[in-house]
């Protein structure tokens, strides 16, 4: 028997289909805290939960309808500086599918861009940069990272968010230091990251530079997100699986550290995430997150295997999968639940982001099998 999904804040006493825009107010609001018993957050500890949780990366955005009926046109640099646009966008996938967190809706360049280091966000591209980082005279345009100062709206949208949720855990996120690197540097996406390559290679000293900044920057945002109410956080480290094991644990992971260690006397719950890392899954770990998220490429109980017991995961659906028949994506999401074999501590997502394409009644439909899916007592 699937489970009934449970009534949301927002949905008392009136039509949940025809959602208010909630209105982000100037003034503080009081933060309120979900339940520590709330089965994502028992599931980041490696704890058994009541069910399986389940919330999908990208799943506030173009697969929704009611994202495209408001969003606009412009950069999402812009979009997110509306707290009340920023917040009705975060809350629509957690009414629609009735998944286990929400995660902010904003970007992973949002901080680098709000110090003047002439980023922009562009639609169908991504992050591109109008001067990218070539010397040490760049190090400059990186200046220190206030979050009240310089994005004041992210911590406005994360309290007004949290009002809204109630007992549903909000994530905040920022960007690794290595992949908002990789676009400072390439000054845009990239296929080989040659540039960036050439520069941890050719200038360790600068690169370590350059990377410290960017873990000041990421530990910097994402306390103030924790601080304004979010229950968890993600680092997306999007780009980590073009390098090797020993680069990587080299050149990389000594900043990443950094960001958790700077979130370390806040008792928050972190996820670490990174495409094509099967090979770096225990450094990933190893850089101070309780959970690590695991893409599609590597059989959850192979990942399992690889981190240990000790260490809870989030994935791994293919993305590209709930653009199948009903059918397949029912088999290919039963494997993997299967694949975890009962062991508390996972989270059911996508490998990736939430395909443009992507039918929201098949996300819904999702939820409902991961929900009813039987838990080990």
């Amino acid at each position: 028997m699937q489970r009934a999904r449970p009534e949301r804040p927002w949905e008392r006493g009136r039509n949940a289909s025809e959602p208010e825009r909630p209105a982000a107010k100037q003034q503080e609001r009081e933060v309120m805290s979900p339940p520590a018993d709330a089965p994502f957050l028992l599931a980041c500890r490696n704890r058994s939960a009541s069910h399986v949780p389940v919330w999908f990366m990208r799943q506030a955005g173009r697969s929704l309808p009611e994202y495209r009926a408001i969003r606009g046109t412009g950069s999402i640099l812009d979009a997110v500086r509306d707290p009340g646009l920023a917040t009705e966008v975060t809350l629509q996938p957690v009414r629609r599918y009735g998944v286990d967190a929400a995660i902010l809706y904003s970007d992973i360049v949002v901080p680098v861009a709000a110090v003047g280091f002439g980023v922009d966000v562009v639609a169908g591209v991504g992050p591109v940069v109008e001067r990218p980082f070539r010397d040490a005279a760049d190090l400059d345009r990186l200046g220190a990272f206030d979050p009240e100062v310089h994005c004041p709206w992210v911590q406005e949208t994360v309290r007004a968010v949290v009002h809204e949720l109630g007992e549903t855990p909000l994530i905040g996120f920022a960007g690794a230091p290595f992949t908002v690197a990789s676009y400072l540097v390439e000054g845009g996406p990239s296929r080989t990251l040659a540039r960036t390559k050439a520069l941890m290679l050719g200038d360790p000293k600068l690169w370590a530079l350059l990377l410290d900044r960017l873990a000041a920057i990421a530990a910097a945002a994402l306390r103030a997100q924790v601080e304004a109410g979010a229950a968890a956080v993600q680092l997306f480290d999007s780009w980590a699986g073009t390098l090797s094991p020993d680069l990587y644990e080299r050149a990389v992971l000594p900043a990443s550290a950094r960001v958790f260690a700077g979130l370390a006397d806040l008792g928050v719950a972190a996820i670490h995430f990174g495409v094509t890392t099967g090979e770096l899954l225990p450094l990933l770990a190893k850089a101070g997150a309780q959970v690590v998220g695991v893409d599609w490429r590597v059989p959850l109980d192979e990942a399992r295997q690889r981190l240990g017991p000790d260490v809870a995961v989030q994935g791994n659906l293919d993305p590209a999968v709930c653009l199948a028949p009903w059918p397949a994506v029912e088999e290919r999401a039963r494997d993997v639940l299967a694949r975890n074999g009962g062991r508390p501590g996972h989270i059911f997502n996508l490998g990736h982001g939430v395909l443009p394409e992507t039918d929201p009644a098949v996300l819904e439909r999702l939820v409902e099998l991961v929900h009813a899916w039987e838990v080990s007592a």
